[in-house]
């Protein structure tokens, strides 16, 4: 349930169009759900605006099926389909969802390891994309993809730029006067993790720093990347986690979303 749907709720209540027990009967299952496996937080919407997002990594097919039916089954007791992300996954799960019958509209983003149930309808073209996302390297598309697809999944605009790394810089100066227009960027970058601080150096917009875990033996895993972002000298910047892609994506749809109101 989110704010709009209780708000239509309360307002049937109010007008007589809806019982009380209706109204228990439909509120009962907040704040959460407790599945034995885990705690489905059904108020998340109505406190941040967004569904509960699944964490896919580490968890069994059926228990992601368990928790998303779950998600599916309280946003059809509120007349919605609510769109709902599983992080970290796999086909295998994708493939569970559809044979219980939750995925019929769900799509699997393979290289991002993101699974969308009720996807949004395309957002529109990307000439006016209030965020941009921009990998350093071919390696970092698929975190970029989850940063992207996130943003979009939140109702974004959207333009990618990829493989403009500071290895050949004019490929970035390119698209300066796309990144001019953003209202928010998100940079991600293995190996040295430098592209954010030559983004920051060039936007007036903040710059969301993601490190990857692309690299080789003393990248440490991206630890080499992250803390390259930390220490930025370019100001504006901000460093999520290694391979956060979600979370870089969530936090650019709050700021555009802030921007634009």
């Amino acid at each position: 349930m989110d704010s709009k749907s209780l708000r239509e709720l309360l307002e049937k209540l109010r007008s007589g169009e809806v019982e009380i027990d209706e109204v228990i009967r439909r509120l009962q299952r907040l704040p959460f759900e407790d599945l034995g496996i885990a705690k489905v937080d059904h108020h998340r919407a109505l406190r941040t605006g967004f569904p509960e997002v699944v964490f896919g990594l580490g968890k069994s097919p059926k228990q992601v099926e368990r928790i998303v039916k779950a998600l599916v089954e309280a946003g059809a007791a509120d007349d919605r389909e609510p769109t709902i992300l599983v992080t970290k996954s796999n086909r295998e799960t994708y493939e569970g969802l559809l044979a219980a019958g939750i995925g019929s509209r769900a799509e699997f983003h393979p290289g991002s390891g993101l699974i969308i149930v009720n996807p949004r309808v395309d957002n529109g073209g990307d000439e006016d994309a209030g965020i941009v996302v921009v990998s350093a390297g071919t390696t970092d598309i698929p975190i970029a993809e989850e940063a992207a697809l996130t943003a979009k999944s939140l109702g974004c605009t959207v333009k990618t730029i990829y493989d403009v790394g500071v290895a050949g810089l004019h490929r970035l100066l390119t698209f300066a006067e796309e990144l001019g227009r953003a209202r928010v960027v998100i940079v991600v970058a293995g190996m040295e993790g430098a592209l954010p601080s030559v983004v920051g150096g060039l936007v007036s917009a903040p710059v969301i720093a993601v490190p990857t875990s692309s690299g080789y033996g003393a990248s440490f895993g991206g630890l080499s990347a992250l803390l390259a972002m930390l220490n930025s000298c370019a100001s504006g910047v901000a460093v999520v986690n290694i391979d956060n892609g979600f979370g870089a994506g969530f936090f650019a749809a709050l700021v555009d979303k802030a921007a634009r109101e």
